[in-house]
């Protein structure tokens, strides 16, 4: 089977990717709080111990199958809180830095452990931000977070090309996509995010991409067969 397994598929980019590689052809095991698909496996990221647990246990069910090709995308993220670093409340900082990032290496960890040893095409993908380059009053937690893990892929990625059945672990820049993540951004105040007025004007002037686009972008970047190892991909050049 062609299997892809997708952190944070219940909404916006990460549901429009699930159905993206369910018509390919991918079978799809989602992990997220919600769970919302019959392909889905319920995880609260905010508990980073948990949430490798839980994937460990779904990963088991897999059994024997033979595997053709393997997709895993790290999709799964929050931009809460918003605002000044100094307001942030200590509960608040650690759910956005467990959910972004301490999670999301737990559960890559325990999925690339799992699948090291199997022979076929192994793609790991993590789902990136300009956010990750650039840094923006008000999402500091974000900022660090995608920025962490953009740096963790490319050491991933150093390490994997030792392995004799690696993983291509990338970082793909998907833009600015129509979500709720873009509506949670214009629904904050000037005081906790100075851009907020940018972001307003994108959205008038029609400037956000659906997540269908970006998700069929980010496929066929997937589906390459030349991947650089630790590169980043932005999905403006793939059609989106």
């Amino acid at each position: 089977m062609r299997l892809a397994i997708l952190t944070g598929g219940s909404k916006g980019l990460g549901l429009a990717l699930c159905e993206a590689l369910a018509g390919r052809g991918y079978r799809v095991l989602e992990f997220s709080r919600s769970a919302p698909h019959t392909y889905s496996v319920r995880v609260d990221l905010s508990s980073p111990s948990g949430s490798q647990h839980i994937v460990a246990a779904a990963l088991a069910t897999l059994g024997g199958e033979h595997i053709e090709e393997l997709l895993v995308i790290n999709n799964a993220g929050t931009l809460d809180p918003i605002g000044p670093a100094s307001r942030k409340q200590r509960d608040a900082i650690l759910g956005n830095l467990n959910a972004n990032f301490t999670s999301a290496i737990l559960v890559l960890t325990e999925i690339v452990a799992h699948f090291q040893a199997t022979k076929c095409r192994k793609v790991l993908a993590n789902i990136s931000s300009g956010a990750a380059q650039k840094g923006y009053a008000g999402w500091s937690l974000y900022c660090a977070a995608k920025a962490g893990m953009e740096n963790y892929i490319r050491a991933l990625a150093l390490e994997q090309q030792a392995e004799p059945h690696p993983f291509i672990p990338v970082n793909i820049d998907p833009g600015v996509i129509d979500t709720d993540m873009q509506a949670l951004i214009r629904g904050s105040s000037a005081s906790d995010f100075p851009e907020i007025e940018r972001f307003i004007n994108r959205k008038e002037q029609g400037a956000l991409v659906s997540p269908a686009i970006v998700a069929a972008a980010a496929c066929r970047i997937l589906e390459q067969p030349s991947l650089s190892y630790g590169a980043r991909y932005e999905v403006g050049d793939h059609g989106a």
